[in-house]
């Protein structure tokens, strides 16, 4: 490749990234990188397609010399050999540059090794929005050498701070206040937290969506079998909070091998559009052979590419919560998340695991002052607390706040708008 095209891309891109900044209104993300940049290795940042990778990286250097460019450009057709030319571009373009940005750089094959060289003079910051093709590189020619991070699309919090509105700071809030943080959950909600929706609005989930799809899925595996990949996650979207088997998605799709149904979950899982909560069991055998819930990465995209026929907001508040869940993990080393449920059918929608002990269990319903849906909700809980030995109980539900005493157990009532504020 010629090195006076790879000069006019990087510039081109710098320019964009500049336009941006001076134009846009960018936040800092929950995220913190600048302790993980004082080590000597490889800063990787994985995620879904325009979640903000590239500028939680950009934010990071933003006080240092920096050289950046996205591998994610038509014009890009660089091989293994030829990734030297990248350094040889930066250094006369930006001389004393100290921190290295490369963005969807797994475009490459054999990006690892030019990291690895990199990382002993640099600071390197790498994006990427596969999981299976970063893991497998980094763990083979990276090991122990690379920080890891996982960023999710807008929290409820940074959604409110992208609106230019003030959490509230007491713990005390004023009726007005708890009726705009509740209206302004619902659009949450409903939008999602894609970055590019406060810019384009909605629409732009669904091209989000199938960019996921087709380029980072389909052509990059060379799916042959592409019609009944998409029919598996529409319908993966469209059952999001679901229980699923894979031999009963492969029966809903018409595929002979379960196996092909297994990859192309695991596709759709490493490009983040989805994620996957496994049944708690002490037992191992157990906890892989039971069926599994699958949730969207994001509630907007529900909206863009679930079929639906009725509007069910309890499963969106499960997803929601489920995505915080994750986000908490990843960002702050929070809980492991599973689901309960027991030979009878009582379920708890999360339980939260650390390495020996259950934390919390925690059920999601919209509306708990129906008689009937109050003592079912209640009544999983505190299964879940004996069998589990866990004390830590919790319903979020729609506006109610309080306690409640059942069978002897103090259950927590939250608004589910203000468990999504807690830090």
């Amino acid at each position: 490749m010629n090195k006076n095209l790879i000069k006019q891309i990087i510039l081109e891109q710098r320019e964009e990234i500049d336009s941006i900044f001076n134009k846009e209104r960018i936040i800092a993300r929950e995220i913190d990188l600048l302790p993980a940049l004082s080590y000597p290795n490889a800063v990787v940042i994985t995620g879904a397609r325009r979640t903000g990778k590239s500028f939680l990286a950009l934010l990071a250097a933003a006080k240092k010399a920096y050289a950046y460019l996205n591998f994610d450009d038509e014009r890009m057709s660089l091989s293994q050999n030829e990734l030297n030319l990248v350094l040889e571009c930066f250094y006369e373009l930006y001389p004393k540059f100290e921190i290295i940005i490369l963005d969807e750089v797994q475009n490459v094959q054999g990006w690892e090794l030019f990291v690895n060289r990199l990382r002993r003079t640099k600071k390197i910051i790498v994006t990427g929005s596969n999981a299976k093709l970063l893991s497998r590189e980094l763990s083979t020619h990276l090991a122990g050498r690379h920080i890891d991070f996982t960023l999710f699309p807008f929290s409820f919090r940074e959604h409110l701070r992208m609106r230019g509105m003030e959490l509230p700071s007491h713990e005390v809030i004023t009726s007005i206040q708890k009726a705009e943080m509740h209206r302004e959950f619902v659009r949450y909600l409903d939008d999602g937290g894609f970055p590019e929706v406060h810019k384009f609005g909605p629409p732009i989930l669904k091209s989000i969506y199938e960019d996921v799809l087709y380029r980072d899925i389909i052509l990059r595996y060379k799916i042959r079998k592409a019609a009944m990949f998409r029919d598996l996650a529409r319908i993966l979207a469209s059952q999001y909070g679901r229980e699923f088997t894979y031999s009963r998605l492969r029966d809903s799709v018409h595929l002979k091998d379960v196996h092909t149904v297994r990859k192309f979950v695991d596709f759709l899982t490493s490009s983040y559009l989805f994620f996957v909560v496994e049944r708690f069991s002490y037992k191992l055998r157990q906890q892989v052979l039971a069926p599994k819930k699958i949730y969207s990465i994001d509630t907007g995209l529900v909206h863009a590419a679930a079929f639906k026929t009725s509007e069910d907001r309890g499963w969106l508040y499960e997803n929601c919560v489920a995505v915080e869940l994750q986000r908490r993990k990843h960002y702050r080393k929070g809980p492991d998340v599973f689901y309960w449920k027991n030979t009878t059918g009582e379920e708890v929608d999360f339980c939260l695991k650390d390495v020996t002990h259950i934390l919390e269990l925690i059920q999601v319903c919209v509306d708990i002052s129906y008689k009937n849906t109050r003592e079912r909700e209640l009544r999983s809980l505190v299964k879940a607390s004996k069998e589990l030995r866990c004390q830590a109980l919790t319903v979020l539900t729609d506006d109610e706040e309080g306690q409640e005493s059942y069978k002897g157990k103090k259950v927590s009532i939250k608004p589910i708008w203000k468990w999504f504020l807690e830090f």
